[in-house]
């Protein structure tokens, strides 16, 4: 059974704020002054700033699942916009709680890491010289978790106020300006560089208890690498950053720290379980809770909301609502390639036992000899997500039996991550064409199990671009990085409606929702919360910019004929 670090803190090292721009709630820092006396206290605290990453608002359901959703690939179930499908079918507003709560976590968040890194900095002086030693690792790793939350909140909802201290945190709300993304993405690449100087690799740290589902200088490179690439993307595209990705990412590539896990599926199997692998593994959010009544937030959604349809089976399984749909385009186009890794990641089956004890596939549970093609579409549009499969992964050691919650672990990088990064900052800064194929294809030999699908080194670079985003659209399905890559490629709206067009000509009943309310230059970032903006007077609301209607897109006639403009007609066909 997998043992997790997030533990509660024994003194909570957070705030009283008077801005709501942080946390809704007030904290008391009582007794304070008489912890963080040594590295071992301080191991304890940075263990609550990691907590952080496995909160309801960020990586249990927000940041992993509800956020990164609606894409060419994938969708929420249904055609409605109500509950929480406001957010996947872009019919979101600036007073959604949704993203409230997660602008707040990511901030309360911040600060806990500037309290941890200004409290040890300060004291760390006064202690011996083996605690020196691992407080400085600390740092690195409370200044890794601050950029990636910096990370999320600036690519998901652009400029954003920069905090770097506890003081700012306490600023009259009238105070706050917002800071320019590329100041932001500097403050994070400083982080990080820090980060990537003092933490040592995985495979060699000898000095901390335990380097399970912690910060490594191979987690903190390859982060820095993704980084490099948002950052060269829209809405900023300072090009000059795809070199920076290239020497992130090459160092650890070349470093042999890390290496791709030889089976695809075990990489399934792992994360089900709390197995940590840190040569696969750079980034990964741990979760457990024994009972799944998860009073301390140590319980996730992985697997119950994005996973296998799955029935209630009373005192043996709870229900897996499989929120996530596979749009069938993309199922269509990946057969084409006959990769072993679709059948592992796309789930042409559930979980039924009124059907069945296991696996049931959506074709046998149409009636008839001879079922109609229309009979089969309507099946085809019901697939789900298949790497977080719990019926047929998660060991009885780490099972809980619970309708929402699972102990199922969330990837936020893996090395495979790394090499496309690799290769796409490579081929988009004029760099080694051979190196950037060498990369993508040891991600392919490990799907493919041979070296018969090789890129070939031959490919145009407007080619090779394509291969590789097609490349990590096939092994990283589903795991939350489709969403803000076809962002930072300039393509998102683009997909959306190029994707709609394909279902409709596939089936005329196809259901599409994510592309009912987009609009070009508006949904590439979430709105800044409307509660904490009235309260900050400096601080602007992300323009809309695109296309602007006369019409409320509530109006059906209309949002049609909007579509019919773009040459795509949305169709809400209910399953």
């Amino acid at each position: 059974m997998k043992k997790i670090l997030l533990y509660c803190l024994p003194l909570c090292l957070l705030f009283a704020s008077c801005s709501d721009l942080l946390d809704e709630e007030s904290y008391s820092e009582t007794g304070k002054d008489n912890y963080l006396n040594n590295a071992k206290e301080a191991e304890t605290v940075l263990q609550g700033v990691y907590k952080n990453l496995a909160n309801e608002y960020t990586y249990s359901y927000h940041l992993s699942l509800l956020f990164t959703i609606s894409t060419d690939i994938a969708q929420c179930e249904g055609s409605s916009t109500t509950s929480f499908r406001e957010i996947p079918t872009n019919s979101h507003n600036a007073s959604t709680s949704q993203i409230s709560r997660t602008w707040q976590k990511l901030y309360s968040a911040i600060y806990d890491a500037n309290d941890f890194i200004e409290t040890v900095s300060g004291r760390m002086d006064n202690w011996g010289s083996s605690d020196r030693e691992l407080a400085t690792i600390y740092l690195g790793e409370a200044r890794a978790l601050r950029a990636l939350f910096y990370f999320e909140l600036v690519r998901w909802y652009g400029n954003v106020v920069l905090m770097t201290s506890t003081a700012d945190s306490r600023r009259k709300d009238e105070t706050f300006e917002q800071t320019a993304a590329k100041d932001v993405y500097a403050y994070i690449e400083e982080d990080l560089k820090y980060a990537a100087e003092v933490l040592p690799w995985a495979v060699d740290d000898t000095r901390r208890t335990t380097n399970a589902y912690r910060f490594s200088k191979g987690a903190a490179l390859g982060l820095l690498a993704k980084v490099y690439c948002t950052w060269a993307g829209y809405p900023v595209r300072d090009e000059s950053k795809w070199a920076e990705a290239e020497k992130a990412a090459r160092r650890v590539v070349e470093s042999g720290k890390h290496r791709l896990i030889s089976d695809y599926e075990t990489v399934w199997k792992n994360t089900c379980n709390g197995i940590w692998d840190a040569g696969e593994s750079l980034i990964e959010v741990s979760f457990y809770s024994p009972t799944g009544l998860d009073s301390d937030n140590t319980a996730g959604r992985i697997g119950k909301w994005n996973g296998v349809s799955a029935t209630t089976v009373e005192g043996e399984r709870g229900r897996n609502a499989a929120n996530w749909k596979v749009t069938y385009n993309f199922t269509r186009e990946w057969e084409a390639q006959n990769d072993p890794r679709m059948a592992l990641s796309i789930a042409d089956y559930k979980y039924d036992h009124t059907l069945g004890s296991g696996p049931i596939t959506y074709f046998s549970t149409i009636s008839g000899a001879t079922p109609s093609e229309e009979q089969k579409n309507r099946q085809r549009q019901l697939f789900t997500p298949g790497k977080w499969d719990t019926e047929k992964y998660v060991e009885a050691a780490n099972y809980i039996v619970n309708n929402d919650k699972s102990n199922v672990n969330w990837y936020i990088l893996r090395y495979s991550d790394v090499l496309l990064l690799f290769a796409e900052a490579l081929n988009e800064s004029g760099g080694s064409v051979v190196d950037a194929v060498d990369a993508v294809n040891a991600v392919r030999r490990r799907g493919f199990g041979d070296t018969k699908h090789d890129l070939s080194y031959g490919l145009s670079r407007e080619d090779l671009r394509e291969a590789i985003r097609k490349e990590r659209a096939y092994e990283l399905c589903f795991e939350g990085h489709r969403k803000q890559d076809l962002i930072r490629w300039g393509i998102y709206y683009d997909r959306v409606m190029e994707t709609a067009q394909e279902l409709v000509d596939w089936y005329s009943n196809a259901n599409y929702a994510v592309s009912r309310y987009i609009i070009k230059g508006r949904h590439e970032l979430l709105p800044i919360p409307q509660r904490d903006l009235d309260m900050m007077p400096k601080c602007k609301q992300n323009s809309t910019v695109g296309i602007k209607l006369p019409w409320t897109l509530n109006d059906e006639e209309n949002w049609n004929r909007t579509h019919r403009l773009a040459g795509v007609l949305w169709v809400a066909g209910g399953l």
